[in-house]
């Protein structure tokens, strides 16, 4: 793993570096967290062959000096472009979890051609379910994932902040509750929808219904798993995405 900024952004690389004919894969983390719960699926799927990118978005963890307030979800989305043609990686495989999804959608909707495929692991905030319920929702997984993402998650969001941690949040809810499914319906991409079974903030028939609003969606579900399926079962998402990478889409 090496660590380098770009365009702001802490950066961790895995596997070879980016190279022309060869998409990227860039995993885009969730809510006030970092790219560090990312780590066991970048190197499994490093140890494919791929080069992987993990950045820290700005306003959080190791790029929360990026910028003075938290952006809202477009314009991480823009960020992450600007992070994109910088590097000038050409078109990408994304991907997301939860609010990091958000992202991706929007990132996707607007540069169509910059994105090969997207996976979205436990897609969230459900548009329609209140800020509170949400938080519910998060606060009932936290018991089902493993103690040392626990650990993570809780430095992730001291380096974040609890008044920018509150931001994203609001930004996060605002963006379901507008700009969310329209993204989702242009996202031209190939896109895979995965989902923990024991997932309590991406239900079921919501990882569905974003799977039929997206051009091409695939469904998958990763057993003894919760929210967070990429770091508590690397291995099984890794096969997921490979499978999906070269065209095995069921």
């Amino acid at each position: 793993m090496e660590h380098t900024t770009h365009a702001g952004l802490f950066t961790r690389r895995f596997g070879p570096p980016p190279r022309r004919g060869a998409p990227a894969t860039v995993l885009v983390h969730g809510l006030g967290l970092s790219g560090r719960y990312f780590v066991p699926l970048a190197r499994k799927l490093a140890e494919g062959g791929a080069s992987v990118l993990v950045p820290d978005l700005p306003g959080h963890a190791r790029s929360r000096r990026a910028v003075r307030r938290m952006p809202d979800v477009g314009a991480l989305a823009a960020a992450l472009h600007r992070w994109h043609r910088l590097l000038a990686l050409g078109p990408c495989l994304l991907v997301g979890n939860s609010v990091g999804c958000q992202v991706v959608a929007a990132f996707a909707a607007r540069h169509p051609r910059l994105v090969g495929g997207t996976v979205l692991l436990g897609p969230a905030l459900e548009p329609g379910t209140s800020g509170w319920c949400q938080a519910g929702r998060l606060l009932a997984d936290a018991p089902r994932e493993p103690l040392s993402l626990l650990a993570v998650a809780t430095t992730d969001y001291l380096l974040t902040g609890p008044l920018r941690f509150a931001a994203s949040f609001r930004h996060a809810l605002r963006d379901a509750a507008g700009s969310f499914e329209g993204n989702l319906a242009r996202v031209q991409a190939p896109t895979l929808v995965v989902r923990g079974e024991g997932d309590t903030i991406a239900s079921d028939r919501w990882v569905r219904r974003v799977a039929r609003t997206v051009v091409d969606g695939h469904v998958a579900e990763v057993r003894s798993a919760a929210h967070a399926a990429h770091y508590s079962a690397p291995d099984a998402v890794a096969a997921l995405i490979g499978a999906f990478a070269a065209g095995r889409r069921g």
